[in-house]
């Protein structure tokens, strides 16, 4: 294997930057999603550092987010939020529109779906809001 060529699927978006351009694309989507935006807190800045700390451990770059607040322990640093199953979805279609935003595509966008799909479902915490 030719050593530069990418590997991780951050490098193979391109990095920090591209990581940068998806949490930016990101959030203004989920403070708009009326399913959302009651589990955020107002200032969402501190949230977007988090979530491009992790996003870019999560995807194969520096371990940001663990040499800054430990172990990612996902579930248990989400249980103070109620997250219903449709919030899970809410979330996945806001980031959907984010990667589309910024252009990842083919390939690399179905291996970060299918990795963001199993987070945002074992994130759920609560049961469905819907009625019968």
């Amino acid at each position: 294997m030719d050593r530069n060529e990418p590997v991780t699927i951050y490098e193979k978006i391109g990095g920090a930057k591209k990581v940068r351009q998806l949490v930016e694309a990101f959030y203004p989507r989920v403070i708009k999603h009326p399913l959302l935006k009651p589990i955020f807190p107002e200032d969402i800045r501190p949230v977007m550092e988090k979530q491009y700390l992790f996003l870019t451990q999560f995807f194969g770059g520096p371990p940001l987010y663990s040499e800054k607040y430990g172990h990612p322990m996902l579930r248990a640093r989400h249980m103070p939020f109620p997250i219903t199953p449709e919030r899970a979805e809410a979330w996945l279609e806001c980031m959907s529109q984010a990667l589309d935003e910024v252009e990842i595509h083919g390939k690399i966008r179905e291996a970060i779906w299918s990795r963001l799909v199993l987070t945002a479902h074992h994130m759920v915490n609560q049961p469905s809001n819907r009625q019968p």
